[in-house]
């Protein structure tokens, strides 16, 4: 079965917009990081999804993608230690 870019942008975009609810009606920290990982995770899928569909080079895009992992995970740290 065959997916096209529509398909990852429609995900994509989904995800952004319940992570962007999520940050704007969340009172507590916890709940605004993990809207703040659902965006990052949308951003992920979108350069996953450009990166297979329209990018000659296909390790670019996980390149990015490993990057965006690595600045939630600090996010996270960060914002756990200064909750702690």
């Amino acid at each position: 079965m065959s997916h096209s870019i529509e398909t990852y942008l429609i995900l994509s975009s989904l995800l952004a917009a319940i992570g962007v609810y999520g940050f704007l009606e969340r009172k507590n920290l916890i709940g605004i990081l993990i809207s703040i990982e659902l965006i990052l995770n949308a951003a992920s899928i979108n350069f996953l999804a450009f990166n297979k569909f329209i990018s000659p080079d296909k390790g670019v895009g996980q390149v990015i993608v490993l990057f965006i992992i690595g600045l939630a995970a600090a996010e996270v740290t960060l914002a756990l230690s200064i909750i702690l």
